[in-house]
């Protein structure tokens, strides 16, 4: 038999090991800690980034922009990783984030840097899962779920570093270099993967290579077909979803900034939003098991739960790592170096905490707990932030934050584990997609409301708090630029007035967080764990015991006859 078109089973698949091995798990780690890392070096930068621009109001754009590109594309992601090359994908994808990390750092106006971050978020979009996926397919499925822990603990260093990193360029160099950053690494990457053959997952249909003179002629008959792209992928579920997400984002920057919330642009947007999520929803059902977002699936309830649990958990990560680094360098008046390091408690008891509840669930094999005390602690933390001020003192900002960093740390891995033991192992890449959509989504979503949040706030305590100064000059000043717009004596009022704004937002995190707690109790009582010996055993001999009765009463009937 030719052993080029033999289909093995899975675990007698062709798998990497030694250098091979080392070279693909450090290049996959890489990638995925310059996400973790391209989430949080931003947000020590943003405060300077307003000042330069002008743009205090588009401050909810820089992170919903990367957001909803990632989340518009991220179900989609799914289906490519099951359908195409695995490492060819995975390179495509990180060429676009590579593409979009330049365009950041090129950005000459607040627009362009919107713009910049959508495409660095489109290529976002399918690492984490891409990540995912080949280290699982490289190595036997006994070895998957370790090389997975190691893999997304240094990652998780991205998201330490990355405020420490901002901080820094943003001080002593330019905030341009947190993009610049990604570059010369992503060209390592790229040698490390370009060379080694990466198994795949699943069986994949061979291509077929078009040998004849009219190529292009067959290129395009060949789009009708069954293999044409356009059918195995769900691109009209991705054309629908994509402008609904766009709309409700619009809408509420419309809503917010210069319309009104009872103008016909912010109305309209929200009813165009709402009916193309309708015929979303209606093709998505008509498709089965063929959509973008297949509905059967996410009705299962340790699904759906898993991800409104990543939705509430991620809209408190974020509100933290965007709006304390505007809290300390606006209200407290600290630079952006020292405004990362005064993130380092949140930052590194999440660190803790993640690494903490995974060994524990290894050991103890039931997620559940750690997903409800996740939510409870973190919106207790959230809570407590929200009663900055701008006279708190340290001790208190210290501890708020290790609090709501202990509940964030304890989550992060849960509803990951939960998807991974419901669905069979062919369909975890795309039940993974899934829960990243209602992550990114999450983010875009939450940080729209955020901004919308934070400026209406700063528009309606300005005149309280400091009547002497105009709301749209401290918004165009920027986060760090308030100080040279005001007086000495309106400046009190103000810094009272920036310090509740930021509060109302963490209001909204922390409701969130309780909410999470209802989310997180449908995640299912499983034990993980693998069957020792005797649980295998006592398995045989449930599974015998039928035949061995049905044996006996055959004997006895024998006997009377």
């Amino acid at each position: 038999m030719d052993h080029n078109t033999e289909t093995p089973h899975r675990d007698d698949r062709y798998h990497l090991t030694g250098i091979k091995l080392a070279m693909v798990v450090s290049a996959v780690t890489m990638v995925t800690f310059l996400i973790f890392l391209d989430v949080s070096i931003i947000v020590t930068a943003i405060p300077k980034t307003t000042a330069q621009f002008h743009s205090l109001e588009d401050l909810g754009w820089y992170g919903s922009s990367y957001q909803i590109a990632g989340a518009c594309l991220q179900p989609l992601t799914g289906q490519i990783y099951l359908k195409y090359n695995s490492k060819w994908t995975y390179l495509g994808f990180f060429f676009v984030f590579e593409l979009g990390s330049l365009l950041c750092g090129l950005a000459r106006s607040s627009k362009m840097l919107i713009i910049a971050r959508a495409v660095a978020g489109l290529g976002s979009s399918g690492l984490v899962v891409g990540s995912l996926t080949i280290v699982s397919a490289s190595v036997p499925l006994a070895k998957s779920p370790p090389l997975i822990r190691i893999m997304m603990g240094l990652a998780q260093l991205g998201t330490v570093l990355g405020p420490l990193l901002g901080g820094a360029f943003t001080q002593y160099s330019s905030w341009r270099w947190c993009f610049y950053v990604n570059l010369p690494i992503g060209a390592i990457i790229a040698l490390l993967m370009a060379f080694i053959h990466i198994p795949e997952a699943v069986d994949k249909p061979e291509r077929v290579r078009v040998r004849t003179a009219n190529k292009w002629f067959h290129v395009l008959r060949a789009l009708g077909t069954e293999s044409s792209p356009f059918r195995k992928l769900d691109l009209i579920g991705f054309g629908l979803l994509a402008p609904a997400a766009i709309q409700l984002l619009l809408a509420l920057y419309y809503g917010a900034h210069g319309h009104g919330w009872k103008s016909a642009t912010p109305i309209g947007l929200f009813i165009g939003a709402g009916m193309t999520t309708v015929l979303f929803l209606l093709w998505e059902q008509r498709k089965e098991d063929k959509a973008m977002i297949p509905l059967a699936m996410v009705r299962k309830r340790i699904i759906w739960s898993s991800c409104l649990t990543q939705f509430s958990l991620f809209a408190m990560t974020l509100s933290a790592s965007f709006y304390l680094p505007v809290y300390f360098q606006a209200v407290n008046n600290v630079s952006p170096m020292m405004s990362g390091i005064y993130l380092l408690p949140i930052i590194l008891s999440q660190l803790l905490f993640a690494v903490i509840s995974g060994v524990c669930v290894g050991k103890l094999g039931y997620y559940l707990p750690w997903a409800i005390f996740a939510q409870v602690v973190g919106s207790i933390g959230t809570g407590l932030i929200s009663t900055f001020d701008s006279r708190i003192s340290m001790d208190k900002w210290i501890g708020y934050q290790i609090i709501a960093g202990t509940g964030e740390g304890c989550g992060f891995q849960m509803p990951i584990i939960a998807i991974q033991n419901t669905l069979p192992k062919e369909e975890v890449p795309l039940g993974m997609s899934v829960m990243m959509f209602f992550r990114t989504m999450s983010g875009a979503v939450v940080f729209s409301i955020f901004d919308v949040i934070f400026s209406s706030g700063l528009t309606s305590l300005i005149p309280k708090d400091a009547p002497g100064v105009d709301p749209q000059h401290i918004i165009a000043a920027g986060a760090t630029g308030i100080r040279n717009v005001v007086s000495a004596q309106d400046l009190p009022g103000l810094l009272t007035a920036y310090a509740l704004s930021i509060d109302y937002v963490f209001y909204l995190a922390a409701a969130l967080g309780g909410l999470g707690v209802f989310f997180a109790s449908g995640m299912g009582w499983k034990d993980i764990r693998p069957p020792t010996e005797n649980d295998e055993l006592s398995l045989e001999i449930t599974a015998e015991q039928p035949a061995q009765e049905m044996k006996t009463m055959r004997t006895s009937e024998t006997s009377q006859c």
